[in-house]
This record gives structure tokens, C-alpha cells and sequence, in this order.
């Protein structure tokens, strides 16, 4: 059956309705409220910089900026695909009783986490503010425009791996839990609180195959080193994403007919 016009309307009806829903949820009885999209990466990035700074002392320029910048993209990737992996067994009782578009939950998951990286945007700038007030040498460029593309790789990338983690947690439970695992484990595989230079060089190669390594070190260029991401980099991160978002279309549309009897 072709997918119409009035299907895409609906489908983001629907969409729109669960990120709603999910921000309503998620701030429920706080006081602070949606502050805590900022609060957070903020209060986290404070706690590293000195666990990393004067405990295991790594040296890196800019420490505070660039452990915020890699911590808040690589959070937007593990909680939208740890949510993405459970969106097709959780919206179970909605799935049985009416006939929607499969796809609005594991996207759901990666648009709302996508809104709420927007707002940790917020405390992005205020490291950059005061650390631009205390002197430190911050290079901002016009580069900043390139954040929209990185966001575009991501949320394809994100998508695709929610699609597919998804299809595959109906199947089989078990992925539930591995993917935290394999969560942890890519944190560490992640220069999000060192520096790929302190890395062996055999390391270094290997991390050329870590797809979070080029999309942290992306938006590093762009606001901490005010340097232009080149083109064999924007080619890795569009080839990473598109094939991340293939993957998962093609697994999701081959599996979801029999999503109702497992789910």
C-alpha cells in the first residue's frame, strides 16, 4: 500500500503526541522542571572535570568544553537507542489494539532525546561564557553552522540503530541487556574524557572504526578548535549514518508483520 500524504500527517500527529507525552512524563512533580535538561550535563560535567583533572590529572586545553561537548552528543546516541531498543515492547497494548505506523515509536525515542540535547545546548554555551570570562582562548568561527548537518548524521544514525535494536529486542530479550553493556563498554572506547593522542598508536587506528569517535570529534572541530570538518570526515559520518539507517529501516519493515505475536 502507498504511503500517502494523509499518512505522513498522521504519523506526525502521532509523533508529536508521544513527545509530548514523554516530556510531560519525564518532568513530572519536579520543581525544576525542563531545567534539568541543562542542570544535568552541567552538574555531570563539573563532577568529571574534577575527578579527571586533579585525580587521574589529564592535561587537555579547554578540559571543561571538551569533556561537555563529547559527554552530551554521545548521551543523545546511548539514552535514545536504550529507550529505542524497548519503544516497539512497551507501546505493546497500543500496537494490539489499533493499527498505527510502527516506525513513530522507536523515532519517537530519538526525536525526543534530540529535543532534549537541543536544550543541553544551553549549557554548552554557558561553559563556553565562562570560560571566555576567565580568560581562556575559545576559537568561535562561523563553523558553528555546521552543527545542524552533525545533528542530521546523528539523528539518522540514532534512528537507525533504534530500528534495529528495536526489531530485535521483540525477538529477542536478551538484546535488552546486552545493549547496556555494549553502551558501557563504547563510553570507554569513546575519547569523551581523554585525549586519542594519550592512545597507542595501534589504538588510534582502531578508533578510526568507532562511529562515535568521528561524530564527538565533529563537533569538537566545529566549536572548540574553530576548525573546518573535512570533507573525508563529513563523507565518514553521512556513509556511517545512512548505512546505520538502512540497516535498521531494512531489519524493522522485514520483521514488524509479526511484531503482534511476540510483543
Amino acid at each position: 500500500m502507498a504511503y500517502t500524504k494523509e499518512n505522513f500527517k498522521k504519523d506526525t500527529f502521532i509523533l508529536q503526541m508521544l513527545v509530548s507525552r514523554d516530556f510531560k512524563l519525564k518532568y513530572r512533580r519536579s520543581f525544576l522542571g525542563i531545567l534539568w535538561s541543562i542542570l544535568n550535563p552541567l552538574l555531570m560535567m563539573i563532577v568529571m572535570s574534577v575527578v579527571f583533572s586533579f585525580i587521574f590529572r589529564f592535561s587537555i586545553e579547554n578540559y571543561a568544553l571538551y569533556l561537555i561537548l563529547g559527554m552530551t552528543l554521545f548521551n543523545l546516541m546511548a539514552v535514545s537507542t536504550n529507550a529505542g531498543v524497548m519503544s516497539i515492547i512497551n507501546a505493546a497494548p497500543l500496537i494490539k489494539k489499533i493499527r498505527v505506523n510502527k516506525l513513530v515509536f522507536p523515532l519517537e525515542t530519538v526525536v525526543f532525546e534530540l529535543v532534549n540535547y537541543a536544550l543541553s545546548l544551553v549549557a554548552v554555551a554557558l561553559v563556553i561564557a565562562y570560560q571566555l570570562i576567565s580568560g581562556e582562548s575559545i576559537p568561535l568561527t562561523l563553523n558553528i553552522f555546521f552543527l545542524p548537518l552533525l545533528l542530521f548524521y546523528m539523528l539518522m544514525f540514532c534512528a537507525g540503530l533504534s530500528l534495529l535494536l528495536s526489531a530485535l529486542a521483540v525477538f529477542f530479550r536478551d538484546i535488552i541487556y546486552l545493549w547496556g553493556v555494549v553502551i558501557l563498554a563504547w563510553t570507554y572506547a569513546t575519547p569523551l574524557f581523554y585525549s586519542v593522542n594519550d592512545l597507542a598508536p595501534w589504538v588510534k587506528d582502531v578508533m578510526n572504526f568507532n562511529p562515535m569517535y568521528h561524530f564527538v570529534n565533529y563537533i569538537r572541530e566545529i566549536v572548540l578548535w574553530g576548525t573546518t570538518p573535512s570533507l573525508t570526515e563529513n563523507f565518514i559520518c553521512f556513509a556511517v549514518a545512512i548505512a546505520s539507517l538502512a540497516l535498521g529501516l531494512f531489519v524493522f519493515r522485514k520483521t514488524e508483520k509479526r511484531f503482534i505475536l511476540h510483543v
